[in-house]
């Protein structure tokens, strides 16, 4: 959440570090109310040369639009995971081949909040501003992540999924409710019992609707996948899966380990409304009198689910570990 400029702000001026949800520019009033200058490290380097080389000096490198270097983070399919710094405007397959990797079924860039290339776009796509956007992409932070060919596609995005709904705020419908909606589709697309419409759908639920722009980035993640990873959720609808394993391509921040979570019942007090199979469709089954029985529930779903025995008519409802 500190990657947000309203939170940074605020962590800075030791406030809590989450969204202030009414938009605020930190050039007008940020660290103790004083105009801010808000940027990536890598922004105030690229100024710093272009102090030292001059206009002309730094237009060498890079393209006449885009004059200068970019600094790209290739990691997932790549044997050299690597930062490096190119020319604007060199092809993207370059860079792939100084890294020793091979798109496989896609390439994202832009990271999490970037858009999925697939291998004959990105064969074809330069590296800068207008090249990704050019190519359907997102130039974004930087992030390169070749997806390979050795996990499945499908559940690397929807393990991304997961991720991205745990990171909100909290303090806004889409992603409080919304993300998580997502991740589920797509989980259980890969699972091979959903469908690429219900996922659309979910998404066109947060879309455009966010009080900052973790809704949006996500959507276009997922969007992106259901396009260039079709062939794939094709393979899973059919037979169930793809064959291949989810590997962890997709780097993800190590976390501690969070138990599994579930939902017991007070017999004695349920009175059979259905309300928590409303709440938790994917993990709550009526029985034909409509009393529940539950799965174990993910730990980054805690808050639905502390939600579900909250909203419960009949306070029949605790969580266990």
């Amino acid at each position: 959440m500190t990657g947000e400029g309203g939170a940074l702000v605020r962590g800075v001026n030791g406030l809590e570090p989450a969204p202030p949800g009414r938009k605020r520019r930190a050039a007008v009033a940020g660290v103790d109310g004083l105009p801010t200058l808000l940027s990536n490290a890598e922004t105030f380097a690229q100024v710093a040369v272009l102090a030292e080389l001059g206009p002309a000096g730094y237009a060498d490198a890079g393209t006449s639009r885009e004059p200068g270097t970019i600094l790209l983070t290739v990691s997932g399919g790549a044997a050299d995971e690597a930062v490096v710094e190119v020319a604007a405007g060199m092809p993207l397959a370059t860079v792939l081949d100084l890294c020793g990797a091979e798109p496989g079924d896609g390439v994202l860039v832009g990271g999490y909040h970037g858009s999925w290339l697939d291998p004959r776009t990105a064969a074809a796509a330069t590296v800068s501003r207008e090249g990704m956007r050019l190519a359907g992409g997102t130039l974004g932070a930087g992030i390169v992540v070749p997806a390979g060919s050795s996990s499945c596609p499908l559940g690397e995005a929807a393990r991304v999924a997961s991720y991205l709904a745990a990171q909100s705020s909290g303090q806004c419908g889409p992603c409080r409710l919304g993300l998580p909606d997502v991740a589920r589709a797509l989980g259980t697309l890969a699972e091979g019992t959903g469908s690429p419409d219900a996922v659309r759908r979910a998404v066109r639920g947060v879309e455009r609707r966010g009080a900052c722009f973790h809704p949006d980035g996500t959507a276009r993640f997922i969007l992106s996948a259901l396009d260039v990873f079709a062939d794939d959720i094709t393979t899973h609808l059919e037979h169930g899966s793809c064959g291949r394993p989810v590997r962890g391509v997709l780097p993800l921040p190590e976390a501690a380990a969070e138990p599994d979570c579930r939902l017991d019942v007070d017999w004695t007090r349920c009175q059979g409304h259905g309300l928590c199979a409303h709440l938790l469709p994917e993990f709550v089954d009526l029985d034909e009198s409509g009393y529940p029985s539950f799965r174990p529930i993910p730990g980054w779903m805690l808050k639905d689910v502390k939600r579900a025995v909250g909203m419960c008519p009949a306070l029949a409802l605790r969580v266990t570990p």
